[in-house]
């Protein structure tokens, strides 16, 4: 999995014009992913893929493109 920064990876999906929306652009640099994650998955929090946390969930990918 690709480390980077939660930043990072809203900035490149506005560059990419994915993300268009100013209030969804806040929402995502205020509240990152890895809020929700276990400790052992907070460094894969910025990682386009869902991630585990635990109890057989996930957390959705903030895109999930197909490589």
């Amino acid at each position: 999995m690709e480390r980077r920064s939660w930043e990072d990876l809203v900035q490149g999906l506005v560059r990419e014009g994915i993300l268009r929306s100013p209030n969804v652009i806040k929402a995502l640099q205020r509240v990152s992913r890895e809020q929700f994650l276990p400790e052992d998955m907070k460094s894969y929090a910025a990682s386009d893929t869902p991630l585990p946390i635990g109890w057989g969930q996930t957390v959705s990918a903030p895109l999930n493109r197909p490589f």
